[in-house]
């Protein structure tokens, strides 16, 4: 169970990291995220405590993927023109 522990914290570290460059700003997926966190506080069965985490990882593979289109199109923008001639 104290193993389970250490990967629910080192989840919500990284989620708060990743939450820095959210589009509706850090207190707004702050709020969500512990809210989140606390409404599982509670939950004491292993197998669905890992289900959580694999949840809490596949946002982070969606936040992640989110901040690369986001990067990918400003540098688009910023160095290509959409002229059609």
């Amino acid at each position: 169970m104290a193993n389970l522990r250490g990967e629910v914290v080192k989840l919500y570290k990284n989620l708060l990291y990743l939450g820095r460059e959210y589009p509706k700003g850090a207190d707004y997926f702050r709020k969500r995220l512990k809210a989140a966190f606390l409404k599982n506080k509670d939950e004491t069965d292993p197998e669905k405590i890992k289900q959580l985490i694999a949840r809490g990882e596949f946002v982070i593979k969606e936040l992640e993927a989110l901040y690369f289109l986001r990067k990918y199109r400003a540098m688009k923008q910023r160095y290509y023109s959409d002229d059609k001639s």
